[in-house]
């Protein structure tokens, strides 16, 4: 007997795994409130959202993306691209050890939902100390923070962003954008004291922690 569900809910494993969807989602909106992929394939719920990605023709953002698998306590066969807004105010109706996840019904088109990023032939090529991420997070921020005037324009607030966080971080293999590294903080993927591993795959690009997946794909990679 087929118990799969298909779009109309997901079935989390438990109250850990609800606060650990509540704290992704809403660090995700923190840094880009947009849309958010549910991937569900069996028991394993993998949830993409994009922190940034390139919105003029040309500039040199990278389009990064973070991804949070889950575990889901029933089987599920799903694939949609929903507003973060959206998923965010079902789990905020969610009681107290309520566990099945209503799926927005309306779906949302976002480019980068359909990028596809490598599934397998990862090649591990490094490891970085988390503080180095976090440093250059941090030191990001202020860069731009302190670039930015009060009140500017959206075009000059996209070029500076595109140009702090379109740089390479120095002393880390793979030639990863400083982007990456604000994602990973953004969305609570690195603490001090740990490690994060750093992949290749068809000139992709991934840093992984136990915490989450950051996803790089060049802004020259068509």
């Amino acid at each position: 007997m087929d118990t799969t569900t298909h779009t109309n809910e997901l079935v989390l494993e438990d109250a850990g795994t609800l606060a650990d969807l509540r704290t992704f989602v809403s660090r995700a909106r923190t840094a880009d409130d947009g849309a958010i992929r549910l991937q569900g394939a069996g028991h394993v719920l993998a949830a993409y959202v994009c922190v940034m990605r390139g919105k003029l023709l040309g500039e040199g953002t990278p389009t990064i993306l973070g991804l949070r698998t889950m575990a889901l306590a029933a089987p599920a066969d799903l694939d949609v691209t929903v507003s973060l807004s959206a998923v965010a105010d079902r789990l905020a109706r969610m009681g107290d050890g309520e566990l099945r996840l209503p799926v927005p019904p309306m779906s949302v088109h976002e480019s980068w939902a359909g990028i596809g990023a490598p599934r397998a032939a990862w090649q591990e090529i490094a490891t970085v100390p988390a503080e180095t991420l976090i440093e250059v997070a941090k030191t990001g921020v202020q860069e731009i923070g302190q670039i930015i005037p009060v009140n500017p324009g959206a075009l000059l607030v996209n070029n500076v962003r595109a140009s702090v966080w379109g740089r390479t971080m120095a002393d880390v293999p793979g030639q990863i954008p400083g982007g990456a590294a604000f994602a990973a903080y953004a969305l609570g993927f690195v603490a001090p004291t740990e490690t994060a591993t750093i992949f290749l795959s068809h000139r992709w690009l991934r840093i992984s922690t136990n915490r989450g997946h950051i996803l790089v794909k060049p802004a020259s990679l068509l």
